[in-house]
């Protein structure tokens, strides 16, 4: 294992999913008394399982049709659009 890629994808995963819809979703139902945190964790944390192996799969499967350089610009540009879209969307 690349222990210097693993805390790369780590530390970028860790801060772009703190504060993010999922973490408040888990949140709102882990202060449920009525609900187990325990099973609030497994579900959360397998969805996030799920929803990984999905974008490596994906990834990996679009990596063999377009050159990756290409992948990671378009990336890049729909982040910026986004980031702009919202921007200019707030009030």
């Amino acid at each position: 294992m690349d222990l210097r890629l693993f805390i790369t994808v780590f530390v970028t995963i860790f801060i772009a999913e703190l504060g993010d819809k999922t973490q408040l979703a888990t949140l709102l139902y882990a202060s449920d008394a009525a609900h187990s945190r325990l099973t609030v964790f497994a579900a959360a944390a397998g969805a996030l399982v799920l929803t990984s192996a999905l974008g490596v799969l994906v990834g990996a499967a679009i990596s063999e049709v377009v050159d990756p350089k290409l992948v990671r610009w378009a990336s890049g540009i729909g982040f910026i659009a986004v980031g702009v879209w919202f921007l200019l969307a707030g009030e």
